[in-house]
């Protein structure tokens, strides 16, 4: 089999079964492993009874760990990545030292294995392929919407915690009031549970039930009619610009023919 310097490898996102026998071969064989968090990864390897030495490599340290990553590589030794669960580089470090990597051209490989996405992905039905992911979203409401706006012609996937998702989909569904949302916690672990139906329910749903767990929810490609879609994104960013309703209105009108009066009352009916 062909070796690598460098492999990037996932890690359970909550079953330990869930690992690969290649992942399990190469986290032995590697001289060293880069982990996000050092008490995680130890667990990890500790059960699979894997001796080898790790070292902490996390968004705090990810730009000073570069001179010496590379330095340890090229002497010589093998290295591999990994998060505290998943598929590293997806919301997690790794990006700025596969780039430095490849720069260098040390040989790097990745190898398959549990993410989130994919996981909650492939129990969901979809109405088509594409969809939008956005990792975790924005921590303020306005920032949210504008998220949610621009992404609208797909299914958005998110991330998002337990203390978080209420306020998530109260957002969501000012946003659509008619959105549907699927909504999927503590993947591969015993109490799993994915939750599909229109937002108001969903709402209703996590107002009594325990929210534990990480998080991965998306929300279905928006139900509006497409020219409406396109009409409100044009007024998104007029707002933008800090012009009014009655503006905004007559500019529409006169360069794309909008009927002025229904624009205005889409604008203060959001």
């Amino acid at each position: 089999m062909k070796e690598y310097d460098f492999y990037i490898v996932p890690t359970p996102i909550g079953n330990l079964g869930d690992i690969t026998n290649r992942a399990i071969e190469v986290l032995q064989s590697v001289d060293i492993i880069a982990c996000e968090d050092m008490r995680v990864t130890q667990k990890l390897l500790n059960h699979f009874d894997i001796k080898t030495k790790c070292i902490s490599y996390h968004k705090f340290n990810e730009k000073e760990r570069l001179q010496s990553f590379l330095e340890i590589i090229k002497s010589g030794k093998k290295m591999a990545l990994v998060s505290d669960a998943g598929t590293p580089l997806f919301c997690d470090p790794g990006s700025i030292l596969v780039e430095e990597l490849r720069k260098n051209n040390i040989k790097i490989t990745a190898l398959p294995g549990a993410n989130a996405v994919v996981t909650f992905l492939s129990q969901v039905p979809r109405g088509d392929e594409p969809f939008t992911f956005v990792g975790f979203l924005p921590k303020t409401k306005s920032q949210i919407l504008e998220v949610l706006k621009q992404s609208s012609k797909n299914d958005i996937v998110f991330y998002d915690s337990p203390n978080r998702l209420m306020d998530t989909l109260e957002i969501i569904s000012e946003y659509d009031k008619n959105a549907k949302v699927a909504i999927g916690r503590e993947l591969t672990k015993v109490f799993e549970e994915v939750i599909i139906d229109n937002i108001q329910n969903v709402i209703t749903y996590f107002r009594t039930n325990t929210l534990k767990g990480e998080i991965v929810g998306m929300l279905y490609k928006s139900s509006k009619n497409e020219d409406v879609a396109e009409l409100e994104k044009k007024i998104n960013i007029l707002k933008l610009k800090n012009f009014k309703a009655k503006d905004i209105s007559t500019i529409l009108s006169v360069l794309y023919g909008y009927n002025k009066n229904e624009v205005y009352k889409l604008i203060i009916s959001e």
